[in-house]
């Protein structure tokens, strides 16, 4: 099979590109950059560029049976600093991506939606697939546009397509510097020594799943066949953040000086996904337990980044 990473130098694309290598598949990595911890892996092509230069993205696809759409340009606070932005360059490049799909002939799309804000504040929980969307920042409405945008290019040119709605993804490869992944930048100041901030009284409950366990259902959308096309992936479990402070604790044997701020109108109290229909129709669960994730994450953060290989 030959594939298209869009977004092959981030943090979930760079285990995605190391996996579908290992399954001997044909790579195209296409982006602004490649992964500045790993570089691009050998025996996978890089092709730099933006989403928006569709001449270029057009180019990347050919010969491509599946493509991973994995680029987004805003976070979900973010988001609503700038919602035209936020439009322009996710949701009106992504549809001229489908557009360009359609025209080079590729089977399959699989996109990476998002677990949390699709959905909004929930109503019950844990959340089903079938659970009303009402998204609070412009992330999670561009998110389900896309998702209705991808349905609508399946009904009029047959295009198939899986989306995956991710819960909070971490460990290794993600910028611990960066303005998202909690674990990640949590167990990164415990190693400079730093205080961690958190907003809210620590009481904020996500789903937190391990990326290699998000790479076997990357894995199984791009094969199974299957009626349905939206799926929950996450670990199915609601943690809190004091509890993931804890659990930090222990892998790190350090007790991390915590200074809480007030509480951000975009962070609902708690999202736990019901991963059910994935389990059911893909044949997909996790395996990685949160403390075992926690403690690969923060081995790999300890090693000299010249040297850093996923765990």
């Amino acid at each position: 099979m030959k594939s298209l990473v869009i977004g092959g130098g981030g943090f979930i694309g760079t285990h995605l590109v190391e996996r579908l290598l290992e399954r001997d598949h044909s790579v195209r990595i296409y982006g602004r950059n490649p992964n500045r911890f790993r570089g691009t892996p050998a025996g996978a092509e890089f092709v730099e560029g933006e989403l928006g230069n569709h001449g270029l993205v057009r180019g990347a696809l050919d010969g491509v049976e599946v493509v991973f759409h994995l680029v987004s340009t805003t976070l979900p606070k973010t988001s609503n600093d700038d919602p035209i932005f936020d439009v322009r360059s996710n949701l009106v490049d992504t549809i001229q991506l489908l557009e360009a799909c359609v025209e080079a002939g590729v089977r399959k799309v699989i996109f990476p939606s998002s677990g949390g804000t699709v959905y909004g504040p929930p109503e019950f929980l844990p959340v089903t697939e079938g659970h009303p969307k009402e998204p609070i920042s412009s992330y999670g409405i561009v998110k389900l546009a896309i998702e209705k945008y991808l349905n609508l290019f399946h009904h009029l040119h047959g295009l198939d397509y899986t989306t995956l709605r991710i819960s909070n993804a971490y460990g290794p490869y993600q910028d611990p510097a960066g303005q998202q992944g909690v674990i990640s930048v949590f167990l990164e100041r415990v190693r400079e020594g730093r205080s961690i901030t958190v907003w809210g009284d620590g009481g904020v409950i996500r789903d937190y799943l391990y990326v290699s366990d998000l790479m076997d259902a990357m894995e199984l959308a791009a094969e199974v066949e299957t009626e349905h096309r939206v799926f929950n992936v996450g670990s199915g479990r609601g943690v809190s953040v004091d509890e993931i402070l804890d659990l930090i604790s222990q892998a790190t044997r350090e007790s991390p000086d915590v200074e809480y701020l007030p509480a951000r109108a975009l962070d609902v109290p708690a999202s736990v996904l019901d991963i059910g229909l994935a389990e059911r129709e893909l044949g997909w669960r996790p395996r990685t337990k949160l403390s075992e994730g926690i403690a690969r994450t923060w081995a790999w953060l300890r090693t000299p980044p010249s040297s850093r290989e996923t765990t």
